[in-house]
């Protein structure tokens, strides 16, 4: 159900209103906790992330279509998603799935150094283009494979990965450092789990959290 009629247009104080009980409804009601991440949820602006049609739509509890047969998350997701990576403010980040931005805003804020890696060239111009915009340059761009990762910047602290994989891809495996942690949609194409996975000792210790249902991650090592 849309939050607005189609002739209503939600001014700034209203957005900001309706982020609040985001985060009061959709967040912490449904067991979020970090304090970090319910900060940075409540402050950024996800309605400039989205197309002009679905702006009465920014704040709701599904997830919203922004071009290329792509979508931001629901904001629980990206909330989940980004509490699982438990980051400390040092950390760097390798984000796979760059799509409108979003989610790289948020660990721009929380973590010390982003890359991000997007498979369609107009979203990640788009979403360079939003985020300088908006004051932050600890991000790098890269129009690829995402699946491949990003070698030549590699180890990172934590990876977090916006599309559903049929396994961890074995690149993004090699590229997580020591202690590192990642975040990954896995399952089929239609349905997946959050899967958290840890480097520890060589090895990839991993638990599955809630069901989920991401787009595809296409490339060399996804579908």
């Amino acid at each position: 159900m849309a939050l607005f009629s189609k002739r209503e247009t939600p001014g700034e104080d209203e957005f900001a209103r309706l982020r609040a009980r985001m985060v009061a409804d959709q967040l912490r009601g449904r067991g979020i906790k970090d304090e970090r991440v319910l900060d940075v949820l409540g402050r950024i602006r996800r309605h400039r992330f989205v197309w002009d049609a679905d702006l009465a739509e920014a704040y709701g509890d599904h997830p919203l279509r922004i071009g290329e047969n792509q979508t931001i998350s629901q904001p629980y997701m990206v909330a989940l998603m980004t509490e699982r990576l438990a980051l400390s403010g040092a950390e760097r980040v390798l984000e796979i799935g760059t799509g409108s931005g979003y989610q790289t805003a948020i660990l721009a804020e929380l973590a010390g150094e982003v890359w991000t890696i997007e498979r369609h060239r107009s979203l990640s111009q788009g979403a360079r283009a939003r985020l300088k915009e908006m004051g932050y340059r600890n991000v790098h761009f890269r129009v690829g494979d995402g699946t491949l990762g990003w070698p030549q910047e590699a180890p990172f602290d934590r990876i977090i990965v916006a599309a559903g994989a049929p396994d961890v891809p074995p690149s993004l495996r090699g590229e997580l450092a020591e202690g590192g942690r990642m975040v990954i949609p896995v399952g089929s194409r239609t349905h997946q789990e959050i899967v958290v996975a840890d480097a520890s000792g060589g090895k990839l210790r991993t638990r599955r959290e809630c069901p989920c249902a991401f787009v595809g991650l296409m490339g060399k090592e996804g579908w």
